[in-house]
């Protein structure tokens, strides 16, 4: 991106109400058959003319042909029974009811990929599409196969890879792993999560980014927050090795969390997507208050570097107060753009 704080969204934008319920996670489809596909695209279409009308840089398909940002992905392999449930505890935080692995998985054929084709001919802008991290992957099925959550990370990584340059060849600029995981097993990351989602990336020419945050502003993540304390410094157990890795970008959570700003000086070199929106909350920041958020981030990214954007998915938010936020994340980038280029 030659533009200076290019804006972005780190991934969910809701969807309209007459495709699925809103604000609601797993949402059941409110059409079917060829009905759904046409409601799907016109949905990444309306979504895209949200984005664009707010002003965003990078834009996406809001995961708008997705009922969820992982399960979605898992659903189109082999070795998953989605029949077959087993209640685990997502991320240490709450109890869910998950499909099995139950044999060697693999991918039959591309999943996301002619979604990534149709939004590729609406727009020449940038595009920045988001897959789940390989151990963001484990965290959400029961393993009765490998029964190894390193094996089963590693399996995933090679499909993740296919699917990537995939949509690497579809046109996509920027190829996003989501791994909220990477904020709960440090030592797992440490040890070879960080390689699972080098080998998700590997070979690919166009720009990689990690999105780590503390999660959607469901109930589980909230109460989750209030156990951490006055200072939220996960990041600083996985950020010294990010570092060193070839992903481009880290995308994180800023904007009314307790996450000390200057442990972004552990990536110094790397592109930061700043999370300069809250998405735990239906109040609308002012462009002011985004605006003072990249300041700080500033002062430990470089302005060539900082890629303003949203804490998390806004799938839970209603829609108006998601492009209230949308277009508050680009004023406030603009309102620092000019400060910049004033110097």
């Amino acid at each position: 991106m030659k533009k200076l704080l290019p804006t972005s969204t780190a991934g969910s934008l809701p969807k309209p109400s007459w495709l699925a319920q809103p604000e609601t996670l797993w949402s059941p489809w409110k059409l079917q058959n060829e009905e759904l596909n046409d409601g799907k695209n016109d949905a990444l279409r309306l979504c895209l003319d949200d984005q664009l009308r707010a002003g965003i840089d990078i834009v996406s398909d809001g995961e708008q042909t997705r009922q969820h940002f992982v399960t979605t992905f898992i659903e189109h392999l082999n070795g998953v029974d989605f029949e077959k449930r087993e209640i685990v505890k997502i991320r240490d935080r709450y109890d869910a009811s998950v499909p099995t692995v139950v044999g060697p998985v693999s991918r039959q054929k591309p999943v996301f990929v002619e979604d990534a084709k149709f939004l590729r001919q609406q727009t020449s802008q940038p595009i920045k599409w988001a897959l789940p991290g390989p151990m963001t992957m484990i965290d959400t099925l029961y393993d009765n196969h490998y029964k190894s959550r390193e094996k089963l990370a590693w399996e995933f990584a090679k499909i993740l890879n296919q699917e990537a340059k995939d949509l690497e060849a579809a046109g996509v600029d920027i190829i996003q792993f989501d791994e909220p995981a990477f904020n709960v097993f440090f030592d797992e990351v440490n040890d070879w999560g960080i390689a699972a989602l080098e080998r998700a990336a590997e070979g690919l020419k166009c720009e990689t980014a990690v999105h780590i945050c503390y999660g959607y502003g469901i109930k589980a993540n909230t109460d989750w927050k209030k156990t951490l304390g006055s200072e939220w410094r996960q990041y600083e157990e996985i950020f010294p090795k990010l570092q060193k890795s070839s992903i481009d970008i880290i995308s994180l959570e800023c904007q009314h969390s307790h996450v000390p700003m200057e442990l972004m000086e552990l990536i110094r070199g790397k592109k930061v997507m700043v999370g300069a929106i809250d998405v735990a909350t239906n109040t609308i920041e002012t462009p002011e208050e985004v605006a003072a958020t990249l300041r700080k981030a500033l002062q430990f990214v470089d302005a060539d570097k900082l890629y303003p954007c949203t804490n998390c998915g806004m799938i839970p938010l209603p829609r108006h107060v998601a492009t209230g936020k949308l277009n508050a994340l680009s004023a406030g980038a603009e309102i620092v753009r000019r400060e910049l280029a004033g110097k």
